[in-house]
């Protein structure tokens, strides 16, 4: 198989097979990575230099292996990081908090009994509570009682 990109369209390239990487294999220990990911961009990586983007990727002898350059990482890529992880951060706390309280204001065999179309209504109170807490104060008033 061949593939022609332009490139524009491999620079491109390079940042969707890193973050997929980082995706699968970031929060894995070292020896739980999995490694045809590592190999996939390690080989999407060897053809920088042939294609003149020879910021992108660096080449480590000892790992027999290439990986994006640091300054690219930080300069190309880090932003992408940045956002994912911010808005997961406010929607992941959303939905544990609004499910949380939720099943708390009903119990698990009312919302059983409930309509998608109702459960979906009413988790959309606590949905829209936090949505507002957060736009206005962010974590400042978020406390834990011991």
């Amino acid at each position: 198989m061949e593939i022609t990109l332009t490139k524009e369209q491999y620079e491109t390239l390079i940042k969707l097979v890193y973050l997929g990487n980082w995706m699968v294999n970031a929060h894995r220990a070292e020896d739980d990575r999995l490694e045809k990911f590592d190999d996939l961009e390690s080989y999407v990586l060897s053809f920088a230099q042939h294609e003149g983007l020879d910021n992108c990727a660096d080449y480590d002898e000892d790992a027999d292996r290439y990986y994006l350059s640091r300054e690219f990482e930080e300069s190309q890529v880090m932003p992408y990081l940045d956002e994912y992880d911010r808005d997961t951060f406010w929607e992941e706390l959303i939905d544990n908090l609004s499910y949380r309280d939720f099943f708390n204001a009903y119990g698990e065999i009312a919302v059983r009994r409930m309509t998608q179309e109702e459960g979906f209504s009413a988790l959309q109170t606590f949905v829209q509570k936090y949505e507002k807490e957060f736009e206005t104060h962010g974590t400042d008033n978020l406390v834990i009682h011991e």
